[in-house]
């Protein structure tokens, strides 16, 4: 290595820095110019991410009867990422817990939306009977949990989350600058008019991004009966789908869904909250989302995106004030109206889907694809037997390249099968025709 070699890293990353640091006092000299006030975060009621991760580290600690958390890693071309998955469960044997209602939730999965991670954060608490619900009879609270078992993602988007705390308050995208809700199969890539790269770009391919690999192992090893992810920028319930202006064609998850909807909006928002598609009532469609391919790939009966709070009076560039409250009169507003709404969708979601509420479809039943089976299938065995069957992730391109091969010579054998009996009825002497 020459001098020149030793002098070009440091030079580099000195441009890079100024850069950066050039392009952000220049936003906020334009904010200045416009007369706009770019509000920061508000420490006293928002958890930093490394405070938030302590703080639920030692809620589970507190509760390892009920509590379990696990933080699974991935990585793809340099980029890492890992997310940290919290278990509720009365009773954590497997063959009770698969005859339970399954429900899986995920918050944080864009940076800027820090209220998101708190309501996540209230729910484990009120989940651990730390915490409280107003007005809820606890009796019936706990008889409403002992048949459930909840799986909570608490920040899925960790990455995006650091680079807003370290002053990019408008950052939407993981670490290396990827939509995680426009990374998933369904219709993914589809660029509308108004497609702005910086707010919705899907990544290389879908599934590129670790976050979104990691998430769609954990659905379809945990088959849930119930899908929420969770946003802010505005008071919506919606349901499938994101990328077209219908809504379901099965006429039955429709009305399940739309009922479930329209009472919990009567029950806790006073009919404020928009109710629908995704598509047809946000006024854009969205390519590539995770709820989409929950309810189309793995099969959710109840796949739902909440989004819990906006403020349509900040300006565009006041990111931190339009997805998050400010103040404290409506942070704890959100908080106790949220996680009584989720309180609420626990207890009515078994009573909507009746008789399937312990037998999800089969991942059999479902189009998924051989690497999206495998995938779940490893992320099950993993979970129920811990660091011990990592080896096995290890393994996953061999175990692919073996099924795929016995798939081939399955195929051949039964084509070399089918020209043998072919040939040998074209050889089979033809009797003689009477004269």
């Amino acid at each position: 290595m020459g001098l020149g070699d030793i002098v070009v890293v440091p030079l580099a990353l000195s441009i890079s820095i100024c850069f950066l640091s050039c392009s952000r006092d220049l936003l906020f000299v334009h904010a200045k110019e416009q007369n706009l006030t770019v509000t920061p975060i508000n420490y006293d009621l928002y958890h930093s991410s490394g405070k938030f991760l302590e703080e639920i580290n030692a809620l589970v600690n507190r509760h390892s009867d009920m509590l379990s958390l696990e933080t699974i890693k991935a990585g793809n071309k340099g980029y890492g990422a890992e997310v940290t998955v919290v278990t509720y469960s009365k009773r954590k044997e497997e063959t009770e817990e698969r005859s339970k209602f399954r429900i899986l939730l995920s918050f944080g999965q864009h940076g800027r939306e820090l209220i998101t991670t708190e309501v996540a954060l209230r729910i484990l608490y009120i989940l651990s009977g730390e915490q409280s619900l107003p007005n809820m009879d606890q009796a019936s609270l706990n008889t409403t949990l002992d048949k459930l078992v909840i799986k909570v993602i608490p920040m899925e988007n960790l990455n995006g989350r650091k680079i807003v705390e370290a002053g990019d308050l408008c950052e939407r995208r993981n670490g290396r600058g990827v939509d995680l809700n426009r990374n998933w199969s369904v219709d993914w890539g589809k660029k509308e008019k108004d497609y702005d790269p910086y707010e919705e770009n899907p990544g290389t391919a879908p599934f590129s991004e670790p976050e979104a690999q990691i998430m769609r192992k954990l659905a379809i090893s945990f088959e849930p009966h119930v899908w929420i992810n969770v946003h802010s920028g505005m008071e919506a319930l919606f349901m499938p789908y994101d990328h077209k202006n219908t809504t379901l064609d099965d006429a039955l998850p429709l009305k399940r869904m739309n009922s479930l909807l329209e009472e919990v909006n009567n029950l806790h928002f006073r009919k404020r909250c928009v109710v629908g598609s995704g598509g047809g009532s946000v006024g854009y469609f969205a390519h590539g989302t995770a709820t989409d391919f929950m309810y189309d790939v793995v099969r959710v009966p109840m796949s739902f995106t909440f989004e819990i709070y906006g403020d349509g009076t900040a300006s565009s560039r006041d990111c931190f004030k339009m997805f998050n409250p400010t103040e404290k009169t409506s942070y704890d507003r959100v908080l106790d109206e949220w996680s009584t709404t989720f309180f609420t969708i626990f207890k009515l979601g078994p009573l909507r889907l009746g008789d399937i509420n312990s037998k999800a479809p089969s991942k059999l039943d479902k189009f998924v694809s051989i690497d999206e089976y495998l995938d779940g299938y490893l992320m099950e065995r993993r979970n129920r037997y811990g660091k011990k069957m990592e080896v096995l992730d290890l393994g996953m391109q061999e175990i692919r390249t073996y099924f795929r091969l016995f798939l081939l010579s399955s195929v051949l054998l039964m084509f070399m099968f089918c020209s043998r009996i072919s040939k040998a009825k074209t050889n089979r002497p033809v009797p003689a025709m009477p004269l």
